[in-house]
């Protein structure tokens, strides 16, 4: 079994409330056994289950690939034709607010925001009774966790939704039903000082603990943030100081990237933890966002629910710029024998899946809906972060560089990896760079809306300029809340 640190346990440590977000009950109830403040053992404790909440359970994955990915060119829905009609919607932009996958999206990042409040509250509890610098250290760092955590839940609300109810603290049911909306601009704000909070006061690393968030992965996550919000100083600026660095580098493999072996690498920021820790059975801290990929109809343990499957259009892509090394490893065929010696059977459903999430038959050990729970998903890497740093300053960042690097040199640093020549630091060239080194892991669709090139792309599929760039707000929110208002064209 792969060792690995995981952010795990909080889910039978420690119970919170995170139902349906304004599915009328208090935000961050207290756990009916009470949690003991005055124990420094307990500290981490809420934080915890807030990355509990960020690992995605079966029908959350689902949920999550369908409307984060299948709306853009390099994904279509997958699985059998007559399976998940709902998703279908994603590939023809016909969802509207009835949409199930929509309404259960928002309650995933709204469930992460209220976890995440649940343990920036419980550290200002341990504040008041803590003594010993070390230990207020401690909450003074999980509280920053925290907040990155819920600065995570609300980047993905804003790319998704525009303007949502900004939910930073306990409210009552009376509260909840009437939280009137956020204005954009401001929600950026906040998730700005969220992460500037995880910048300040995170560590550089936990001693014994990959994968726990750093003041890195504030920094990184804030570059990100910066750059959709075309804050392209403050974007050039996070990613130039995470290169400065020279704690991060691209793994000399591409497959490496995203194999088990290689998890919470030299490449990785920002990861959700997933194991099924060696066990056929039982209670695993388990993210099924790999099994929600894996080959439909192959046999166990080689088998999944082949949604967000590689489009023609990406394919051709790749083949256009004779980017063989990516696509090899984007692309699991039907048909093919993996390098791991796995079959992927010629009665599987679909031509192609994400051979990202890809894990071989021997990590997967659990019992029943075994593949790919081994899998961690990468939120951000060091080839995003360079990517970052060459459009921000390709659109005219004006930053004094630590690291030295210029756009062309980030540009050329992903694309050597990749087995292909120097070129020049043109947006198109970033644009493109970003979709073959980037591709299935949810950013395409995000990129073709803030890059203004979403309805070009876009149009021949469905998507309506003014009313797709943004997600209909869920009609089951709107039922509860008669403050939140409906999206344009909706």
């Amino acid at each position: 079994m792969k060792a690995k640190y995981l952010l795990i346990i909080a889910t039978l440590l420690l119970t919170v409330s995170c139902q349906d977000f304004l599915n009328i009950r208090t935000e961050a109830t207290m756990p009916s056994t009470g949690l003991d403040y005055s124990k420094t053992e307990n500290i981490f404790l809420p934080v915890s289950a807030a990355y509990a909440k960020m690992r995605l359970a079966e029908g959350e994955a689902q949920n999550y690939v369908s409307v984060l990915e299948v709306p853009s060119d390099d994904a279509y829905k997958g699985s059998t034709v007559d399976d998940a009609p709902a998703v279908k919607e994603f590939d023809e932009f016909t969802y509207g607010p009835e949409n199930i996958h929509i309404g259960y999206v928002w309650s995933i990042f709204y469930n992460i925001v209220s976890a995440a409040n649940y343990a920036v509250e419980s550290m200002d509890e341990f504040a008041k009774v803590i003594t010993g610098e070390a230990a207020l250290l401690q909450v003074k760092q999980c509280r920053a966790e925290a907040r990155l955590i819920r600065a995570y839940a609300y980047f993905n609300l804003v790319r998704l939704f525009g303007s949502v109810p900004l939910i930073d603290r306990s409210m009552d049911s009376q509260e909840l039903a009437s939280k009137e909306v956020s204005s954009v601009a401001d929600l950026y704000k906040f998730i700005y000082d969220d992460l500037d909070a995880g910048i300040q006061d995170m560590p550089e690393s936990y001693a014994g603990m990959p994968g726990r968030y750093t003041k890195y992965t504030a920094m990184a996550l804030k570059a990100k943030v910066a750059l959709y919000n075309k804050d392209w100083n403050e974007a050039a600026k996070q990613a130039d100081a995470i290169i400065a660095t020279h704690k991060f580098s691209l793994e000399p493999n591409f497959r490496d990237a995203f194999s088990v072996e290689h998890e919470n690498g030299p490449e990785s920021l920002m990861e959700i933890q997933s194991s099924d820790m060696g066990q056929t059975s039982g209670a695993m801290p388990i993210c099924y966002y790999g099994f929600i990929q894996g080959p439909k109809g192959g046999n166990e343990p080689m088998q999944g629910w082949g949604h967000k499957v590689p489009s023609d259009e990406l394919i051709a892509f790749f083949d256009s710029r004779g980017d063989n090394i990516r696509k090899s490893v984007t692309l699991l065929e039907r048909g093919s024998t993996t390098p791991d010696g796995d079959v992927i059977y010629n009665r599987c459903a679909n031509p192609y899946y994400n051979g990202k999430v890809y894990v071989p038959s021997r990590y997967n050990t659990r019992s029943f809906n075994a593949y790919g729970l081994d899998h961690n998903m990468r939120i951000i890497r060091y080839a995003d972060v360079l990517l970052i740093f060459a459009e921000a300053m390709a659109n005219g960042a004006t930053i004094a560089s630590e690291s030295g690097y210029t756009a062309e040199i980030a540009l050329n640093e992903v694309r050597a990896r990749a087995g292909l020549g120097a070129t020049s630091a043109t947006l198109d060239n970033i644009y493109d760079e970003r979709r073959a080194e980037l591709a299935l892991e949810e950013n395409r669709f995000f990129d073709l809306v803030r890059w203004g090139k979403a309805a070009e792309v876009l149009g021949s599929l469905g998507f309506t300029e003014g009313k797709n760039e943004l997600f209909p707000i869920p009609a089951n929110q709107r039922q509860l809340n008669s403050a939140l208002p409906q999206n344009p064209g909706y």
